[in-house]
């Protein structure tokens, strides 16, 4: 059995949440386990049978329970660590992932008379559906000259907070009028946890444009929609608390959920992407960690407040305290890798798969690395769950050009892989021309397990790839925030220097192949940029003729 105090992260992602228990001497990874949802998420219809009309993504609260009470036990008996060794728990959630609840915490899906409401269920970060209200909240703050607006990159993105507020507001005010608080799920897990209600700084800051100290204005909001001008004081209300700092004790129920003590300490709540940067001693400026798994999240502090064209948002303190806080990101990354291999593959592919032993990704690759840099005649735009950044469009989709008859799968395969690392450089050199430059490149989040996209990513960025030695960067990353909040560290920093770690092995970039692939990049920034920037509207003009036909 283990000797030592422990601490406990759990990692609420998209399809599951997952736990690990971790030593607070060094992250040592004592145990983990995995709960998959149950209903995971909602895009065609509600539990009841209620369709969704497209771009819908919801969730149901019970999932998240159900982690606490599967996850957390597992964990811990796989461990060998005794609850008494535990000295703290801290939790992460995808973002922007929010829910309407009552004074209470009661979701209001889970309210008699809501379960056939969708807009009363959790609205999940790829909840797509609110851009036509994001085009107005940014159009209008850029009228009014808002000074908020230069700190999201020019563009407040439809998975916020606010855009999908209004979205509720004007589809169903009945739902919007019944909602006392909106909520985001990192703070409402750790209600769940310990009875009190603490925001953390990092939802607030970069999904709920809270900048020095304040919302958007009344004013500015009535300038919206005169029924959402009391939006902010009313439902974003209660006091926000620290990153790494104690949100309360755990309850009674979730000791009983958990295995754990009452009143064991938790700490405030985060986000998957930003409390990663802990797990991978990235606590300093220049240091950019990508989260990448389903989307791809892009986090880095910096010295400096600097405005960089369509970034995620920048916060004082958003990752570490003292230093600001930068986020970018990619809305789609292994979902569209899934979206191929699951829908476009001949039943010959996965029997060769089968025969030779291998996973159908794993095969793929090691057939499309047969063929040079530029080989397969092929460039993709990376858009087929949006633009996260830096166009902040989720109306945009995906494009492959150069397909023949002859093109095979893998070279399709090749080409969307190479999509995302190119949006990934677009990224990274934006920011460099910002005078925010990235020094590091590291690398979390289950992609990381494949050492063929990992080169890939080297090949086309130019730069060294590092990446978290743990499996589970965030939860490790959150446990690291739980071992501050229980007083093992002083602060952040200390503890990730001491419990943060970084595999020995390190992708390097093949020079000959960088330049190969800046030719192939030439030729993606060209459709970016005409299909991104206003050179043809087409994809917008698609996906509202599919609203229109397609809307229940």
């Amino acid at each position: 059995m283990y000797q030592g105090a422990a601490a406990i992260g759990v990692d609420f992602g998209t399809l599951s949440g997952r736990a690990v228990v971790v030593s607070v001497a060094d992250g040592r990874e004592l145990g983990s386990a995995v709960h998959q949802y149950s209903e995971g998420v909602l895009t065609q219809a509600l539990p009841t049978g209620q369709p969704l009309p497209p771009s819908w993504a919801l969730q149901v609260p019970q999932d998240w329970r159900d982690v606490l009470s599967h996850a957390v036990p597992e964990a811990l008996r796989i461990s060998g660590v005794a609850a008494d060794q535990v000295v703290g728990i801290g939790t992460d959630f995808t973002a922007c992932t929010v829910l309407p609840v009552s004074e209470s915490g009661v979701p209001l899906c889970e309210r008699p008379g809501f379960g056939d409401r969708p807009h009363a269920y959790p609205k999940l970060w790829k909840h797509h559906a609110a851009q036509g209200q994001a085009d107005r909240i940014n159009a209008l703050a850029a009228e009014r000259g808002e000074p908020w607006l230069r700190r999201y990159g020019g563009a407040i993105s439809a998975e916020w907070q606010f855009a999908k507020a209004l979205q509720v507001l004007e589809e169903d005010a009945e739902v919007y009028a019944a909602i006392d608080l909106w909520v985001e799920a990192a703070d409402w897990i750790v209600w769940q946890l310990t009875g009190e209600f603490v925001k953390n700084p990092c939802t607030a800051g970069y999904k709920g444009i809270f900048q020095d100290g304040c919302y958007p204005s009344r004013e500015y909001l009535r300038a919206l929609n005169p029924e959402f001008a009391s939006f902010a004081e009313e439902k974003l209300r209660g006091p926000i608390g620290d990153l790494g700092a104690l949100a309360g004790g755990l309850t009674e129920e979730a000791a009983a959920w958990t295995g754990l003590r009452i009143g064991l300490p938790v700490s405030v709540g985060n986000v998957d992407a930003h409390v990663t940067a802990a797990a991978a001693t990235a606590t300093e400026s220049g240091r950019m960690v990508a989260i990448m798994g389903t989307s791809t999240c892009h986090v880095m502090n910096g010295d400096h407040l600097s405005e960089v064209p369509g970034m995620c948002g920048v916060v004082d303190g958003g990752i570490v305290r003292g230093l600001w806080g930068y986020e970018a990101g990619q809305s789609g990354v292994g979902d569209v890798f899934a979206w191929f291999v699951d829908g476009f593959l001949s039943p010959d592919v996965t029997a060769a798969a089968a025969g030779a032993g291998v996973e159908v990704h794993e095969h793929l690759a090691q057939l499309a690395d047969r063929k040079p840099v530029g080989g397969h005649g092929l460039v993709a735009l990376d858009w087929h769950s949006g633009n996260r950044s830096v166009l902040v469009n989720h109306s945009l989709s995906g494009v492959i050009v150069g397909l023949t008859l002859e093109t095979p799968s893998e070279d399709i395969y090749r080409a969307l892989v190479e999509s995302t690392a190119f949006g990934t450089r677009v990224i990274v050199e934006t920011f460099g021309r910002s005078g925010v430059p990235v020094h590091e490149f590291i690398a979390a989040g289950g992609l990381t397990k494949n050492t063929w996209l990992m080169q890939l990513y080297a090949d086309v960025l130019g730069m060294q790839i590092h990446c978290v030695a743990s499996g589970q960067g965030p939860a490790l990353g959150s446990a690291i925030h739980a071992a501050v909040a229980a007083g093992a560290y002083e602060d952040v920093r200390s503890a990730s220097a001491s419990m943060g770690r970084l595999d020995d092995a390190v992708f390097e970039p093949d020079l000959d192949r960088h330049r190969a692939y800046s030719r192939l990049f030439d030729e993606y920034l060209q459709l970016h940029d005409y299909f991104g920037r206003g050179g043809n509207d087409v994809m917008l003009r698609l996906q509202q003729m599919r609203n229109e036909v397609m809307t229940p």
